[in-house]
């Protein structure tokens, strides 16, 4: 049969005469370079369909528009073009075009104090608009990180200084009795309770912002924290660790303060929204703060 003579059913008329909002492709499998990382994710792209009279878009013409973007380093300008192509081949049919891309970044994190290293993930999607003249791009990342609760530490605290006073009462100390004490099992009566925790930084960009900044935003949330979790670790790393967790006890309010501060300081933002949750180890709910900023 003659390819000129294959019908094509979404370019005949219907009588419904309604405009769609967004009609597209979800879950479309994607090799991308992200971050100096060759990963596969998965896309959802789609345009507007402006003309009700029209029963449907060319779902084959995103699709392989989107192909460009495979195994290629994906920047802000790639965004752009694959959007704007994807308009230009939908002429009078849409007016808006957007994609979003999801996946997992692998990191290779050291040690806190060994030689050792391991990999951690972190979930990310990345959201582009195009509508009429305006594009918009917006980065999400989540991290997981560890929390020590500064209530819990205050009281574990407490009880710890009223069994030095029950164990020492009317004695004459000296400093071997104390260290001695501190090392033992009465030393360490009670511990403050922590968990793992969760962060979700959303990112709108500047216009004028050409790369993602995906590490900066990562590197710089997780040195706000301070706790990151670790991957492979020694004895020595997890004393690490554990200092770590105790010179930077937080309730959620605080983490979410913390990391809001960090984003704020990164050039490439004009807007953020900050979201974290406490998977609390002492209560069977979490605790959850968020903030934003510009982000309407």
């Amino acid at each position: 049969m003659n390819v000129q003579t294959l019908p094509d059913i979404a370019a005949q008329a219907t009588h419904h005469d309604l405009p769609l909002d967004w009609v597209g492709m979800a879950g479309i499998a994607l090799p991308l370079r992200l971050a100096g990382q060759t990963l596969t994710a998965q896309a959802d792209i789609g345009v507007s369909l402006i003309d009700g009279g029209a029963r449907g878009i060319h779902m084959s013409r995103l699709y392989l528009a989107l192909q460009a973007l495979a195994g290629q380093p994906l920047d802000v300008p790639a965004l752009q073009r694959l959007l704007d192509d994807c308009l230009g081949s939908h002429r009078e049919l849409s007016d808006s075009a957007s994609l979003t891309l999801r996946g997992a970044l692998p990191l290779e994190r050291p040690a806190l104090i060994s030689p050792l290293s391991g990999w951690k993930h972190y979930p990310f999607e990345v959201r582009a608009r195009q509508d009429g003249r305006q594009f918009q791009v917006e980065l999400q990342v989540e991290l997981a990180y560890s929390s020590t609760c500064p209530c819990s530490a205050a009281l574990a605290r407490q009880l710890i200084q009223q069994q030095f006073n029950e164990d020492f009462a009317g004695k004459n100390l000296d400093r071997a009795d104390i260290i001695g004490w501190l090392g033992s099992t009465r030393g360490i009566l009670a511990t403050p309770h922590s968990q793992r925790s969760t962060a979700t930084l959303q990112l709108r960009l500047n216009p004028d912002c050409k790369e993602l900044p995906l590490l900066a935003l990562l590197d710089g949330a997780e040195r706000a924290l301070g706790t990151p979790v670790q991957t492979a670790v020694k004895r020595a790393d997890e004393q690490a660790f554990a200092l770590a967790n105790g010179q930077n006890l937080m309730f959620c309010e605080d983490a979410v303060r913390r990391l809001h501060r960090a984003l704020r300081q990164l050039p490439q933002a004009s807007a953020l929204r900050v979201r974290v949750v406490h998977a609390e180890s002492l209560h069977a709910h979490d605790a959850v703060a968020e903030s934003r900023w510009n982000w309407g």
